[in-house]
This record gives C-alpha cells, structure tokens and sequence, in this order.
C-alpha cells in the first residue's frame, strides 16, 4: 500500500507525473466510494516484515533495559535511546519501514526520560522531596522534548511531533506542581488545559494540509491521538466515571449529550480520534441507562449493539453528516477545515 506521502515523493524524483498521481487518486476515491481526504490515511505497516523487525528490535531494546539498569538506574534507559537512534539510522533513514520507525521513536524518547529520571531520582525517588523530585521529573521532560526536536530534525517521523508535545506537557505540569505543591487536586484540569493546546497544535498542522496529501497530515493525526484522551479523561472523571460507572441516570445522559458533543467536532475537524478516545466511558454510561430502567442482564449486549451499530451507521454516512455539520459553521470556519467531498459512486463495469 502507497501513502499519499510515497506519491508525492514519486512525482518530486519524477517517476510519475503529477498529472498521473492526480488520476491515481481520483480512481482510488471513486473504487472506495469516498474521497481520500475522509479516509485519515497514516502509514503504520508496510509489510509483514515491519512486525518482523519490530518485534526483535523490541527483543533488543528490552535486553538492553534490563541489563544497564541492573548496572546503574540510568544506564537501562540510556542504552535504549541510542540503541533506538542507531536501529532508525537504518530502518527509518534508509528502509524507510513505518512501525520498527514508531517504535524506535518512542524508544528513543522514552530512554532519553528514563535515563535522566533514574540518574536524577535514584533508587530512592520515592524519599526525594515533593518539590525537588517534581524539578527532576521536568528536567526529565525537558531533555525528553529536546530529543525528540534532534529525532524530528533527523528522521521527520510524523508521530515525533506528539511524543515532544507528551514530554513539554509533562514538564509544564510538574513545574506547576513544584511552584505549588499542594495542587495535585488540579492534576485534571491542567491535564485537560494541556490537552485543549496539544489540540490547538494539531489544528495548526491539519489546517495547513486540509486536502492531506503531506507529512503534515500525518503530524496532525497523531496530536489529535494525543490530545483527545488528554481533554476526554478529565472531563469524564469528574462526572463520577473513573470507577467505572456513572453515579446516576442524569450524569449518564450528560456523558451521552457530552459525547454527541464530541461527534460533532470529530465531524466538523473531520478526526475521529475524539470519539475513539471517549468510547469507552459511553459504553458504561449507555449501560448504566439500561441499568437504571431494568435490563439488567442485557445491558452489556444491549450497549455494544447499539453503540456499535450507530458507530457503523455514521461510518457508512460520514460525508454526508460531515458535510451537514460544516454547512451550520461560519465560512471563516468551515473554509480552514479539510473539504466535505461528494459520494462517489463506483462506475459500473463495462
């Protein structure tokens, strides 16, 4: 499978003309029946072997973890990142290959944390003091951030852009919590203040590729990945979900009413990383629904058939709601946001 990324790449070395990828993806669109731009194309396989040298690239980087970290707390963490830069020096620099890529990344970024998390905190982290072992944890972000600035510099793997944004989140909130320690209690509304500006950035990417033909698409889709628990989780714990459940009917019909809510920005912003991300709290409150009203052995059935079924549904007329929700947007807004294309329907075979 071709990205949209590898034909832009094959008309700048002028194997195809552009002329030519143009009618690649108008034939594309018409075989599906929908215009590529709704379909959020990314890369995450290129073959099997992508599974292949992913699994003993993890093989690797978790022997490499657990041999330096029984020499030295910070070692185990240190390996992995250059280990990781080295193994993308060859599998994403010149193999190209997009999961072994993925992976190396956050292996990269995820080492260079615990590298300097574990040299900073030692063995005995949990006795440091609050404000001081909340400073280790942002210079721990910090230096994560700056990695993934050089990996991105080097490779433009398009889920660096997240991870980066991950790491600045986590510095920005535990230098908030050294300033005030006592504020732990507001850890959800600054994950979700954290969340609404991951979401802001991935906005500022999908905006300047709305018809999704570049990288930038791809940066944007993993923002959206990013921000979307980042904003769901707090605003559904509050409401009595982190346990599992909804306390009452009301707060179960204000968790469905939020998720419609949801649905239309996925709609309008044309992203359905939104609605994947608060699925799950909708299926305990849509349980709790029939719960409260008596189907007690049938609601679990009775909920993933439904929601199931109403995912399928706007599945199948995602165009054609896209287009409903962006008509109701002012023109200044719906004009910055990816085109609501027309159905199209497969020619019939001669």
């Amino acid at each position: 499978m071709y990205s949209e990324i590898d034909l832009d790449n094959a008309v700048g070395a002028g194997v195809i003309t552009r002329d030519a990828a143009e009618a690649l993806r108008a034939h594309v669109s018409r075989l599906r029946a929908a215009p590529a731009v709704d379909e959020e194309q990314f890369r995450l396989l290129t073959g099997f072997n992508d599974i292949f040298v992913a699994i003993a690239g993890v093989l690797l980087l978790v022997g490499l973890a657990w041999a330096g970290g029984d020499i030295h707390p910070g070692l185990g963490g240190a390996l992995v990142a250059g280990a990781s830069w080295g193994l993308s020096e060859y599998f994403t620099r010149v193999r190209r290959m997009a999961l072994p890529s993925i992976i190396f990344l956050l292996a990269f970024v995820g080492g260079v944390f615990a590298a300097f998390a574990a040299t900073l905190l030692g063995n005995d982290g949990h006795d440091q003091n609050q404000v001081v072992g909340a400073l280790f944890i942002a210079v721990s972000g910090a230096a994560a951030a700056g990695a993934a600035w050089l990996h991105w510099r080097r490779f433009m793997v398009p889920i660096t852009v997240a991870a980066g944004a991950a790491a600045l989140t986590a510095t920005v909130i535990a230098l908030v919590m050294a300033a005030a320690p006592g504020i732990e209690r507001l850890i959800y509304p600054l994950m979700a203040v954290s969340g609404i500006g991951v979401f802001i950035l991935a906005m500022r990417w999908d905006m300047s590729d709305t018809e999704r033909r570049t990288r930038r698409s791809d940066v944007a889709f993993w923002l959206h990945l990013l921000a979307a628990p980042m904003i769901v989780h707090p605003i559904f714990s509050q409401l009595g979900l982190l346990g599992g459940a909804p306390s009452s009917a009301a707060s179960a019909i204000l968790v469905v009413a939020l998720y419609v809510v949801l649905g239309f920005v996925a709609l309008a912003i044309d992203r359905r990383a939104l609605m994947v991300s608060a699925l799950a709290y909708v299926l305990f409150a849509v349980g709790t629904l029939f719960r409260e009203f008596g189907a007690v052995g049938l609601n679990i059935a009775l909920t993933v058939m439904i929601i199931g079924s109403a995912l399928l549904l706007l599945s199948a007329f995602w165009q054609t709601a896209r287009a409903w929700v962006v008509g109701l947007l002012p023109g200044t807004i719906g004009g910055r946001l990816p085109p609501t294309g027309t159905l199209l329907i497969p020619r019939p075979a001669s």
